[in-house]
Protein backbone atom coordinates (compact mmCIF):
# COMPACT_ATOMS: atom_id res chain seq x y z
CA UNK A 1 0.00 0.00 0.00
CA UNK A 2 3.01 2.58 0.25
CA UNK A 3 3.78 1.69 -3.05
CA UNK A 4 -0.01 2.61 -4.17
CA UNK A 5 -0.09 5.89 -2.19
CA UNK A 6 3.15 6.58 -3.35
CA UNK A 7 1.98 6.23 -6.96
CA UNK A 8 -0.66 8.39 -6.18
CA UNK A 9 1.56 11.66 -4.82
CA UNK A 10 3.50 11.00 -7.84
CA UNK A 11 0.94 11.60 -10.11
CA UNK A 12 -0.30 14.62 -7.88
CA UNK A 13 3.09 16.10 -8.26
CA UNK A 14 3.06 15.82 -11.91
CA UNK A 15 0.11 17.87 -11.70
CA UNK A 16 0.97 20.11 -9.51
CA UNK A 17 4.39 20.89 -11.19
CA UNK A 18 1.62 22.22 -14.27
CA UNK A 19 -1.02 24.16 -12.44
CA UNK A 20 -2.19 25.12 -9.42
CA UNK A 21 -5.97 25.29 -9.90
CA UNK A 22 -7.81 23.43 -7.27
CA UNK A 23 -10.65 21.42 -8.30
CA UNK A 24 -13.75 20.32 -6.48
CA UNK A 25 -15.77 18.03 -8.57
CA UNK A 26 -14.37 14.94 -10.73
CA UNK A 27 -15.86 14.31 -13.77
CA UNK A 28 -15.41 10.89 -15.46
CA UNK A 29 -16.45 11.31 -19.46
CA UNK A 30 -17.12 7.76 -20.89
CA UNK A 31 -18.92 7.38 -23.96
CA UNK A 32 -21.97 9.62 -24.50
CA UNK A 33 -20.66 12.91 -22.63
CA UNK A 34 -17.64 13.56 -24.77
CA UNK A 35 -18.66 17.22 -25.79
CA UNK A 36 -18.85 18.21 -22.10
CA UNK A 37 -15.37 18.82 -22.85
CA UNK A 38 -16.75 21.95 -25.07
CA UNK A 39 -17.99 23.24 -21.79
CA UNK A 40 -15.05 23.86 -20.27
CA UNK A 41 -12.88 27.26 -19.46
CA UNK A 42 -9.68 25.29 -19.19
CA UNK A 43 -6.83 26.59 -17.29
CA UNK A 44 -4.54 23.26 -17.86
CA UNK A 45 -4.91 20.16 -20.40
CA UNK A 46 -2.50 17.17 -19.67
CA UNK A 47 -2.12 14.53 -21.63
CA UNK A 48 -2.44 10.84 -19.55
CA UNK A 49 0.99 9.91 -21.23
CA UNK A 50 2.75 12.71 -18.89
CA UNK A 51 1.40 11.96 -16.16
CA UNK A 52 3.08 9.16 -14.27
CA UNK A 53 1.23 5.73 -13.40
CA UNK A 54 -1.87 7.28 -15.17
CA UNK A 55 -3.62 4.43 -17.81
CA UNK A 56 -4.02 5.11 -21.18
CA UNK A 57 -6.80 4.31 -23.24
CA UNK A 58 -7.17 2.06 -25.97
CA UNK A 59 -10.46 2.49 -27.25
CA UNK A 60 -10.95 4.90 -29.96
CA UNK A 61 -13.80 6.86 -28.56
CA UNK A 62 -11.69 7.69 -25.41
CA UNK A 63 -9.38 10.64 -24.98
CA UNK A 64 -6.58 10.61 -22.86
CA UNK A 65 -6.72 14.18 -21.28
CA UNK A 66 -6.93 15.46 -17.67
CA UNK A 67 -8.83 18.95 -18.29
CA UNK A 68 -8.49 21.63 -15.28
CA UNK A 69 -10.81 24.25 -15.56
CA UNK A 70 -14.15 25.21 -15.13
CA UNK A 71 -17.57 24.39 -15.73
CA UNK A 72 -20.90 26.77 -14.97
CA UNK A 73 -18.34 28.40 -12.80
CA UNK A 74 -17.23 25.28 -10.37
CA UNK A 75 -13.13 24.56 -10.64
CA UNK A 76 -13.66 20.77 -11.94
CA UNK A 77 -11.24 18.52 -12.99
CA UNK A 78 -12.08 16.16 -16.31
CA UNK A 79 -10.67 13.08 -17.04
CA UNK A 80 -11.50 12.71 -21.13
CA UNK A 81 -11.79 9.05 -21.00
CA UNK A 82 -11.40 6.14 -19.11
CA UNK A 83 -9.69 2.30 -19.44
CA UNK A 84 -11.06 -0.79 -18.51
CA UNK A 85 -10.59 -4.13 -17.60
CA UNK A 86 -10.86 -5.49 -20.64
CA UNK A 87 -8.10 -3.49 -22.18
CA UNK A 88 -5.74 -5.60 -19.93
CA UNK A 89 -5.44 -3.09 -17.01
CA UNK A 90 -6.38 -4.38 -13.47
CA UNK A 91 -9.00 -2.74 -11.11
CA UNK A 92 -5.95 -0.64 -8.66
CA UNK A 93 -4.46 0.82 -12.05
CA UNK A 94 -8.27 1.84 -13.60
CA UNK A 95 -9.08 3.61 -10.33
CA UNK A 96 -5.36 5.33 -10.01
CA UNK A 97 -7.00 8.44 -11.33
CA UNK A 98 -9.80 8.76 -9.35
CA UNK A 99 -7.18 8.80 -6.00
CA UNK A 100 -5.69 11.29 -7.67
CA UNK A 101 -8.14 13.39 -8.21
CA UNK A 102 -9.26 13.01 -4.64
CA UNK A 103 -5.59 14.30 -3.77
CA UNK A 104 -6.05 17.21 -5.79
CA UNK A 105 -9.26 18.27 -3.78
CA UNK A 106 -12.38 16.85 -5.24
CA UNK A 107 -15.17 16.15 -2.93
CA UNK A 108 -17.56 14.66 -5.60
CA UNK A 109 -17.19 12.41 -8.40
CA UNK A 110 -19.21 12.22 -11.43
CA UNK A 111 -19.27 9.14 -13.97
CA UNK A 112 -20.79 8.73 -17.40
CA UNK A 113 -20.80 5.23 -19.69
CA UNK A 114 -22.67 3.50 -21.93
CA UNK A 115 -25.25 1.24 -21.26
CA UNK A 116 -27.10 -1.75 -22.34
CA UNK A 117 -30.80 -1.21 -21.18
CA UNK A 118 -32.60 -4.37 -19.62
CA UNK A 119 -35.70 -2.61 -18.44
CA UNK A 120 -38.21 -2.85 -20.97
CA UNK A 121 -39.83 0.62 -20.23
CA UNK A 122 -36.56 2.02 -21.63
CA UNK A 123 -35.44 2.93 -24.69
CA UNK A 124 -32.06 3.69 -26.73
CA UNK A 125 -30.99 7.02 -26.40
CA UNK A 126 -32.56 7.40 -23.01
CA UNK A 127 -30.49 8.72 -20.28
CA UNK A 128 -30.47 6.72 -16.88
CA UNK A 129 -28.86 8.11 -13.20
CA UNK A 130 -27.75 4.94 -11.56
CA UNK A 131 -29.04 4.42 -8.26
CA UNK A 132 -27.00 1.22 -7.35
CA UNK A 133 -25.27 -1.13 -8.63
CA UNK A 134 -24.28 -4.93 -8.81
CA UNK A 135 -20.77 -6.15 -9.32
CA UNK A 136 -20.69 -9.62 -11.56
CA UNK A 137 -16.93 -9.55 -11.84
CA UNK A 138 -15.59 -10.85 -9.03
CA UNK A 139 -12.69 -8.19 -9.17
CA UNK A 140 -12.51 -5.57 -6.60
CA UNK A 141 -9.54 -2.41 -6.93
CA UNK A 142 -9.96 -2.81 -2.51
CA UNK A 143 -8.28 -6.36 -2.86
CA UNK A 144 -4.96 -6.72 -0.70
CA UNK A 145 -3.56 -4.53 2.04
CA UNK A 146 -5.33 -1.60 3.05
CA UNK A 147 -4.10 1.84 3.53
CA UNK A 148 -6.42 3.84 6.30
CA UNK A 149 -5.01 7.09 5.18
CA UNK A 150 -6.74 6.47 1.76
CA UNK A 151 -9.80 5.32 3.22
CA UNK A 152 -11.52 1.97 5.49
CA UNK A 153 -10.97 -1.59 5.17
CA UNK A 154 -14.59 -2.65 4.88
CA UNK A 155 -16.21 0.69 3.26
CA UNK A 156 -19.83 0.80 3.30
CA UNK A 157 -21.85 0.49 0.08
CA UNK A 158 -24.95 2.09 1.46
CA UNK A 159 -26.09 4.66 -0.61
CA UNK A 160 -22.71 4.66 -2.81
CA UNK A 161 -24.43 6.69 -5.56
CA UNK A 162 -25.89 9.94 -3.23
CA UNK A 163 -29.71 10.04 -3.02
CA UNK A 164 -29.48 14.11 -2.38
CA UNK A 165 -27.09 14.41 -6.42
CA UNK A 166 -29.99 11.83 -7.35
CA UNK A 167 -32.45 14.01 -6.30
CA UNK A 168 -30.73 17.03 -8.20
CA UNK A 169 -30.47 15.58 -11.33
CA UNK A 170 -34.50 14.25 -11.19
CA UNK A 171 -35.51 18.00 -10.60
CA UNK A 172 -32.91 19.83 -13.22
CA UNK A 173 -33.59 16.94 -15.98
CA UNK A 174 -37.78 18.09 -15.35
CA UNK A 175 -36.64 21.66 -15.64
CA UNK A 176 -34.97 21.02 -18.83
CA UNK A 177 -37.85 18.71 -20.29
CA UNK A 178 -35.13 15.96 -20.08
CA UNK A 179 -36.37 12.20 -20.01
CA UNK A 180 -34.35 10.84 -17.05
CA UNK A 181 -34.95 7.34 -16.52
CA UNK A 182 -33.38 5.49 -12.95
CA UNK A 183 -31.73 1.95 -12.58
CA UNK A 184 -29.48 -0.11 -10.77
CA UNK A 185 -25.77 -1.12 -12.89
CA UNK A 186 -24.50 -4.43 -13.30
CA UNK A 187 -20.92 -4.54 -13.93
CA UNK A 188 -19.04 -7.15 -16.39
CA UNK A 189 -15.97 -7.23 -18.19
CA UNK A 190 -16.34 -7.29 -21.74
CA UNK A 191 -15.34 -6.19 -24.18
CA UNK A 192 -18.13 -8.99 -25.63
CA UNK A 193 -21.80 -8.33 -25.03
CA UNK A 194 -24.07 -10.01 -23.48
CA UNK A 195 -25.76 -13.16 -24.81
CA UNK A 196 -30.20 -13.40 -24.45
CA UNK A 197 -29.63 -15.96 -21.39
CA UNK A 198 -26.91 -13.63 -19.60
CA UNK A 199 -29.49 -10.40 -20.46
CA UNK A 200 -32.42 -13.01 -19.04
CA UNK A 201 -30.25 -13.24 -16.21
CA UNK A 202 -29.32 -9.64 -15.40
CA UNK A 203 -32.66 -8.73 -15.40
CA UNK A 204 -34.13 -11.60 -12.76
CA UNK A 205 -31.29 -10.54 -10.63
CA UNK A 206 -32.36 -6.56 -10.55
CA UNK A 207 -30.40 -4.71 -13.04
CA UNK A 208 -31.97 -2.08 -15.52
CA UNK A 209 -28.65 -1.33 -17.38
CA UNK A 210 -25.54 -3.39 -18.22
CA UNK A 211 -22.11 -1.81 -18.77
CA UNK A 212 -18.27 -2.30 -18.80
CA UNK A 213 -17.06 0.20 -16.58
CA UNK A 214 -18.07 2.99 -13.53
CA UNK A 215 -18.36 0.30 -10.96
CA UNK A 216 -14.42 -0.38 -9.90
CA UNK A 217 -14.08 3.90 -9.83
CA UNK A 218 -17.27 3.81 -7.49
CA UNK A 219 -15.84 2.03 -5.23
CA UNK A 220 -12.31 3.51 -4.80
CA UNK A 221 -14.55 7.06 -4.46
CA UNK A 222 -16.33 5.92 -1.83
CA UNK A 223 -13.15 4.13 -0.20
CA UNK A 224 -11.84 7.88 -0.39
CA UNK A 225 -15.28 9.25 1.06
CA UNK A 226 -16.10 11.00 -2.19
CA UNK A 227 -20.03 12.16 -3.08
CA UNK A 228 -20.86 10.05 -6.80
CA UNK A 229 -23.11 10.81 -9.16
CA UNK A 230 -23.62 8.24 -12.24
CA UNK A 231 -25.15 8.53 -15.57
CA UNK A 232 -25.73 6.23 -18.57
CA UNK A 233 -26.92 6.54 -21.95
CA UNK A 234 -28.97 3.92 -23.35
CA UNK A 235 -27.28 2.77 -26.55
CA UNK A 236 -28.97 -0.64 -26.72
CA UNK A 237 -32.18 -2.75 -25.72
CA UNK A 238 -30.98 -6.07 -23.84
CA UNK A 239 -34.33 -7.42 -24.08
CA UNK A 240 -33.99 -11.28 -25.18
CA UNK A 241 -37.11 -11.83 -27.24
CA UNK A 242 -36.27 -8.50 -29.27
CA UNK A 243 -32.13 -8.25 -29.18
CA UNK A 244 -30.48 -7.35 -32.81
CA UNK A 245 -26.77 -7.60 -33.91
CA UNK A 246 -25.45 -4.45 -31.96
CA UNK A 247 -21.61 -2.75 -33.23
CA UNK A 248 -19.26 -0.43 -32.09
CA UNK A 249 -20.68 2.72 -35.01
CA UNK A 250 -24.06 1.98 -33.15
CA UNK A 251 -23.47 2.44 -29.65
CA UNK A 252 -21.29 5.50 -30.73
CA UNK A 253 -24.12 7.35 -33.32
CA UNK A 254 -26.67 6.75 -30.23
CA UNK A 255 -24.72 8.47 -27.44
CA UNK A 256 -23.54 11.17 -29.70
CA UNK A 257 -27.18 11.80 -30.27
CA UNK A 258 -28.09 12.02 -26.74
CA UNK A 259 -24.82 14.15 -25.76
CA UNK A 260 -26.14 17.27 -26.16
CA UNK A 261 -29.34 16.51 -23.17
CA UNK A 262 -26.70 15.02 -20.67
CA UNK A 263 -24.11 18.03 -21.36
CA UNK A 264 -26.86 20.22 -20.38
CA UNK A 265 -28.04 17.93 -17.71
CA UNK A 266 -24.85 17.61 -15.72
CA UNK A 267 -23.20 21.46 -16.37
CA UNK A 268 -26.69 22.30 -14.66
CA UNK A 269 -25.73 19.82 -12.03
CA UNK A 270 -22.71 21.24 -11.40
CA UNK A 271 -23.26 24.64 -11.29
CA UNK A 272 -25.92 23.57 -7.84
CA UNK A 273 -24.11 21.22 -6.36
Amino acid sequence: MVELKQKVQESVQAIRSKTGFKPEIGIILGTGLGQLAGQIQADTTIPYATIPHFPIPTVESHGGRLILGTISNRPVVVMQGRVHYYEGYEPQEITHPVRVMKELGIHTLIVSNAAGGLNPEFEAGDIAVITDHINLTSLNPLRGPNDETLGPRFPDMFQCYDPTLIKLAETIASELNIRLRKGIYAWVTGPNLETAAEYRYLRIIGADLVGMSTVPETIVARHAGLRVLGFSVITDMGIPEQLKPVDLSTVLRVANQAQPKLTSLVSEVIKRI
